[in-house]
């Protein structure tokens, strides 16, 4: 009997191992002047960068930069997000809230499918982290 258990038990090891050794990821740093921003014009004056993740398959976080007045419009996503006010002053909404001016250091959390919309308001550009947990998909409403 001890046998079969000594089997399982290592055999429950050497899985354990395979599945770290799948997942272990490299360390990065990246200053935010090292930053490649680009733009899908969606909508036109915010720009983006991947910092880590797979958009197109799991978890992501980008860092996303916005001129003053740049609105992005009513939208909701299947994967749960954070959000992370790094500079500039970002006025965040969410359906059934009223809008609230994050400063840096502002935090906002939408769920899954929550109707959500945000702005630049301040008079430099505002940066911002924003992950999510799950693949990326964005429908735009209203």
């Amino acid at each position: 009997m001890s046998r079969k258990i000594l089997l399982a038990f290592t055999l429950m090891l050497v899985r354990s191992t395979l599945v770290l050794a799948q997942t272990a990821k490299p360390g990065a740093v990246t200053p935010l002047s090292g930053v490649k921003f680009t733009s899908d014009g969606q909508p036109p004056c915010l720009l983006s960068a991947l910092e880590s993740g797979d958009p197109d398959t799991g978890p992501s976080t980008f860092i996303l930069k916005a001129p003053p007045n740049c609105d992005i419009p009513w939208h909701f996503h299947t994967a749960e997000e954070q959000l992370f006010v790094v500079r500039g002053v970002v006025e965040t909404e969410m359906e059934g809230m009223p809008a609230a001016p994050l400063a840096p250091g502002g935090f906002a959390s939408m769920g899954s499918k929550i109707k959500h919309r945000f702005a630049c308001k301040s008079k430099t550009e505002c940066i911002l982290f924003v992950t999510f947990d799950r693949k990326y998909d964005i429908v735009w409403t209203k």
